[in-house]
């Protein structure tokens, strides 16, 4: 069955307009479409390339050079004059999540090589090469690794890809738009990968019943005949095609004024835009935009229409900042227009994201104008600390005070966590074989190479060669299927990082919630940065509650720890239990990932029955899992009960004081001290 195809989509004039940008410019750097599922992302990006301009290639070249202008450096080349040419359509090229490195950039084809093959022959280009002068995408772009995205970024930006690996060091052409597609539910790019997308559009679905009616209808009428579907919008893509080349055509003569570029200078300086590529994308863009309303010099509307898409996602220096800047700071940064009053189909800004224009006054991108690593990215996330509960006399718990400033509420709200602290290493036991990350280690095909396997489906030539000449010593060079060998690394893996936070009444004192919160936050902070996965757990009343599901954003978990419910009684067994029935779920879906278990609570066990007893079982059946497990005892005062020390024995996991979670070096450590003397004096004199 036939893609919808692009103009037959509805709304999404942002998104649209954005991609019809990288159609005529490429060298934006691509573009990130962010959102919700189901908002149409997937279908607009190969929608595209039915209406990108077909090319010409020289044939027999893997690289898809331009017969007019073929690359001097191409391993397939030198292209002698008169080679023969053949036209074709523009390439999409998916890239699979499973991808690695040489998939990616090329491998060499080691047999050959041992066979006398030079290394452009041998060269097997990987999706770089495939998607030159065509159409790069990446649906789930946050998932991949981050080395990944850097590649394509790179190729991206610069129109050229170098592969540098087991002897190989050759450069080729590989000028594509890229395209990305994600869900933030399943975790953030990374500020300085997300910087380098060229435009960012948040994809959302609209609200208005008619408009959702017309989503529908339109998916329905082409599901129900395809051909009709692409037959009634034939004219309008033969349009956008034809605009596209008549605006890649323009796009050299375009001129930017001097008064146009200082406004997008300092809209940057005013919104507080890191770094240049803001102000060079946006000026780009602009010129992109004008080129694609035929108009041979930058206009304030051309501005505005480019400051949206390029400039938002800039602002955010953390995963937990802001998306960006309303439409409103957009507006004010960039200052009025000469002409405040536009001409039609070039004025002011266009719909919201999700939201459509059309034929009464909308931007509509295919027959209008639109109108118009960070340090500790979690310090700054949550607002004032709240009121404090007085510290319990000697030989009473806080949970155990009377009168009204000291006991905490049957049910209330955590309090606000303070600045995270850096958290020391924590690690599963043992060498696994999961994702690549930062925490645990790992054998497999990353890291440092410590041994060498037999491999005859992917052979890596120097270990091939070394097993070779070990094999048979003193004779003349040959290599044998048994000699094919690839290398066995030892590297870092990620973790699912489980954190099981104890919210029942004995925790829920403003000081002792304050501290689980921060130490929380500063655990969930140490995720981000090494790439793991993360769950988030709480037990109170008479149950656990599953907060956040394993995720890959950490920012998700973190904004729930906002206002996490607290009080009543502590049903520690059911939130261990909670942990077992979740790891195996995900030994099911991820056996290759191992969890980590972080356990926060003072160690108190009540409920119904036998509370202590059925929190000792529980532990243990939890401890034959083999789940790496640390207890962090939040207990407080100068009484002190060690019950957490009880638990950690059954769960047969390390025991740490909240200080003690802190990085081993002593300045770290006094931070994390620190820190949390700051919230027991805030809490005391509020």
């Amino acid at each position: 069955m036939s893609g919808l195809p692009f103009s037959a989509v509805v709304g999404q004039d942002d998104a649209r307009l954005a991609l019809l940008l990288g159609a005529v410019d490429p060298g934006l750097g691509g573009v990130l479409l962010t959102g919700e599922k189901g908002t149409a992302k997937t279908t607009l990006v190969r929608a595209l390339t039915g209406i990108m301009p077909g090319i010409s290639v020289l044939a027999k070249c893997r690289f898809s050079c331009d017969p007019a202008d073929p690359d001097p450096g191409c391993p397939d080349g030198p292209h002698p004059p008169g080679t023969p040419a053949e036209y074709r359509a523009a390439r999409l090229v998916e890239l699979p999540l499973g991808a690695t490195d040489d998939r990616v950039t090329g491998s060499l084809d080691v047999p050959r090589v041992l066979a006398g093959a030079g290394t452009a022959e041998a060269f097997a280009p990987g999706l770089l090469a495939l998607a030159n002068r065509g159409v790069l995408y990446v649906d789930e772009v946050n998932l991949l690794p981050d080395h990944i995205v850097d590649v394509l970024l790179d190729a991206a930006a610069t129109g050229a890809a170098s592969v540098e690996r087991e002897g190989i060091s050759l450069r080729h052409a590989s000028g594509f738009l890229l395209v990305g597609t994600m869900n933030p539910e399943e975790g953030e790019l990374r500020p300085q990968l997300l910087d380098r997308f060229g435009l960012c559009v948040p994809v959302v679905a609209s609200d208005d019943p008619s408009r959702r009616a017309d989503v529908v209808r339109a998916r329905l009428g082409h599901d129900r005949s395809p051909a009709a579907s692409t037959e009634a919008h034939a004219a309008a893509e033969n349009e956008l095609t034809s605009r596209i080349s008549a605006a890649r055509a323009r796009l050299a003569g375009v001129e930017l004024r001097d008064a146009e570029l200082l406004r997008v200078t300092t809209a940057c300086a005013t919104l507080g835009v890191d770094g240049m590529r803001g102000d060079l994308i946006t000026c780009r863009a602009a010129l992109a935009h004008a080129a694609w309303q035929q108009r041979d010099t930058v206009t304030g509307a051309d501005i505005r229409a480019a400051a949206r898409l390029a400039l938002p996602h800039r602002q955010r220096r953390g995963p937990f900042d802001d998306p960006g800047a309303d439409a409103d700071q957009l507006d004010k940064a960039l200052g009025p227009d000469e002409d405040d009053d536009p001409p039609p189909g070039d004025g002011g800004p266009g719909p919201r994201d999700g939201e459509s224009g059309g034929p009464d006054g909308g931007d509509r991108p295919d027959g209008g104008s639109p109108g118009g690593e960070p340090p500790s990215p979690f310090d700054t996330a949550h607002g004032p600390p709240g009121p404090a509960s007085e510290p319990a006399p000697p030989g009473k718990s806080a949970d155990q005070q009377s009168g009204p400033a000291a006991a905490p509420a049957p049910a209330g709200i955590s309090a606000a966590a303070g600045p995270a602290f850096q958290v020391r290493h924590i690690q599963a036991a043992g060498l696994g074989s999961g994702h690549e990350g930062r925490r645990s280690g790992s054998r497999g095909p990353h890291g440092q190479p410590i041994a060498s396997i037999w491999s005859p489906s992917r052979p890596e030539l120097l270990p091939t060669m070394r097993a070779a000449v070990l094999a048979r010593p003193g004779t003349a060079f040959t290599v044998t299927g048994g000699d094919l060998r690839s290398s066995l690394r030892r590297g870092r893996e990620s973790n699912l990082v489980v954190l099981l936070l104890d919210t029942s009444g004995s925790m829920a004192a403003r000081r002792r919630s304050a501290t689980v919160t921060t130490t929380a936050l500063s655990l969930l902070d140490d995720a981000y940065r090494r790439r793991d996965r993360v769950a988030l757990l709480t037990f109170r009343g008479t149950e656990a509650t599953v907060v956040v599901p394993p995720t890959g954003s950490a920012q998700l978990a973190a904004r729930r720890l906002r206002d996490l419910p607290v009080g009543g009684r502590t049903p520690l067994a059911a939130g261990l239990e909670a942990v077992r029935q979740l790891v195996r779920r995900e030994g099911w879906r991820d056996p290759a990932r191992r969890p980590i278990l972080v356990l926060i609570t003072d160690g108190r066990a009540t409920g119904d029955g036998d509370a202590v007893a059925q929190a000792e079982r529980a532990a243990s059946a939890l401890a034959r899992t083999s789940l790496t497990s640390i207890v962090v005892d939040a207990e407080e005062g100068p009484v002190r009960l060690g019950l957490a020390g009880a638990v950690a024995r059954h769960l047969a996991a390390e025991l740490v004081t909240v200080p003690g979670l802190a990085a081993r070096a002593g300045p770290l450590r006094d931070q994390a001290s620190h820190t949390l003397a700051s919230i027991i004096r805030a809490k005391e004199a509020s």
